[in-house]
């Protein structure tokens, strides 16, 4: 099989170019037409893959000749970009979407798509053709770039259009894009996920693993350190695999040190990593390399080899914790996240006593935890599942051990002088701004409105369990 036979499809053809040229010609021709001022509302639900999606949905649609706003109720053009990770994010996205009722009974033309991950959901896609016949466009994720097409086709008088799965799961590279930030940026590197873990959806959602071109990603990312953004974030469902099902000759941590190698002033993260694909090379490039942050986010979900065996997770806690030994052996200063799920079906009460003692043992610097969510349609979905009341205590016992390890951690940071990406001005205290160390804790200090963007020097005086305050220097 040649390195091409399983890349990741490419639309970047003079084809595909001219059709996007035809179509993003025939919506400015709409809104000629029409004299109206047609203004775009785009809602993100979920991940960074999802915001990534969305500042492509959003570039499309200023291409088209749309403004953007801020508001639903002026919109022209609404676009819900879905979340299915949890059953939470779906009921959301759903009951927004029914808000938008009143806003198409006032405004007949206005155009209302739902894409994402919830889409490619059979049952989702019936309920929102019945319970819902104000939306006029379902698209899914591997789809979005189909959004013009759709969008001229239904104003121009077709019926509602359901375009949720195609199952090759393309992409089409040279989308224009309305990058939110004009310091930092997410560049996604391949899509979709083999591991099937038993708890999780994504598989069923975003396909098979499929990496992005080199070059393509490499041209992306020259692009950004070229315009001056200071953190890039390379996107994938399982990140640190990027190349291995695409059967290129090389891997995630080839690709790292190259981008590495481009001259600027910027760091570089990564997310999301599976322990299985976190290689000793992977770590020493990141040891060795001037800008990739100190940061490592590496989920461990449980701490019991039992239950880490029933959600398919191919690791026990030896081999994990051998794998974040040898990131600290090489990477001192280095900051480690994690993903626990609590309440796992089969999770004994021994069981959750092994993430609390692999808690103890990890020494993580914060963690995303959550308790266990069915997701229809997954194999621990069938299980036999745990009441809530067990969940929330277990849940309670973990956070308060998680914390005093963070505050802990923190505390080390006092008397240290940081390195700070500035972000602006806090939303609960207008007399501090916040930023974010290479490391992804939150860091408050003296308003620098002339710094927003920039990278500043912070002393540190004080570390909290969820936060740093200091000073510049």
């Amino acid at each position: 099989m040649s390195t091409e036979s399983k890349v990741l499809p490419s639309l970047d053809t003079e084809k595909q170019k001219e059709y996007m040229r035809r179509v993003f010609s025939l919506n400015a021709q709409y809104k000629n037409e029409h004299q109206k001022s047609l203004r775009v509302f785009v809602l993100t639900l979920g991940c960074q893959q999802n915001e990534a999606d969305s500042e492509r949905l959003m570039g499309m649609a200023l291409e088209m000749g749309y403004e953007k706003t801020d508001t639903p109720d002026d919109a022209s053009l609404i676009i819900v970009n879905t979340c299915a990770i949890r059953e939470h994010a779906e009921k959301r996205a759903l009951s927004l979407v029914g808000q938008y009722k009143h806003i198409k009974a006032k405004n007949p033309e206005l155009v209302i798509v739902v894409c994402g991950c919830m889409v490619v959901q059979e049952h989702r896609v019936d309920d929102i053709k019945r319970r819902y016949p104000y939306v006029d466009i379902i698209l899914g994720p591997s789809l979005i770039h189909k959004l013009p097409e759709h969008i001229y086709n239904r104003r121009s008088g077709s019926r509602r259009i359901f375009d949720p799965d195609d199952k090759i799961y393309s992409f089409a590279e040279g989308l224009p894009i309305h990058r939110e930030s004009s310091y930092k940026a997410w560049v996604s590197v391949m899509y979709g996920c083999n591991n099937f873990c038993s708890y999780c959806i994504v598989p069923y959602v975003r396909g098979r693993e499929r990496s992005r071109r080199r070059e393509d990603v490499v041209a992306e990312f020259s692009k950004l350190v070229a315009l001056g953004y200071k953190d890039i974030t390379l996107l994938g469902q399982n990140v640190n695999s990027y190349g291995v099902d695409s059967g290129f000759d090389y891997d995630f941590a080839d690709l790292l040190a190259e981008l590495d190698s481009i001259e600027g002033d910027y760091i570089i993260h990564f997310m999301t990593s599976h322990p299985k694909n976190a290689s000793k090379k992977l770590i020493d490039v990141m040891a060795s390399s001037k800008h990739v942050a100190r940061h490592f986010h590496l989920p461990m979900q449980s701490g019991s080899d039992s239950v880490l065996k029933a959600m398919n997770r191919r690791y026990d806690f030896e081999k994990y914790i051998g794998i974040l030994d040898y990131i600290r052996e090489k990477m001192p200063d280095c900051t480690v996240s994690s993903d626990i799920i609590v309440g796992f079906p089969t999770e004994s009460d021994s069981d959750f006593e092994d993430t609390m003692r692999a808690l103890e043992r990890a020494r993580f610097d914060m963690i995303f935890s959550f308790q266990y969510s069915p997701r229809k349609g997954t194999p621990a979905a069938s299980m036999e599942q745990i009441p809530q009341s067990v969940k929330q205590a277990r849940f309670e016992r973990m956070l308060e051990l998680q914390n005093s390890i963070s505050l802990e951690c923190n505390k080390k940071a006092e008397g240290k002088t940081l390195r700070v990406l500035c972000e602006g001005e806090s939303k609960n205290d207008p007399e501090k701004f916040y930023g974010r160390t290479e490391g992804g804790k939150i860091v408050f200090f003296a308003p620098c409105n002339e710094n927003i963007g920039k990278f500043v020097n912070v002393e540190i005086e004080r570390g909290d369990t969820f936060a740093l305050y200091g000073k510049i220097v």
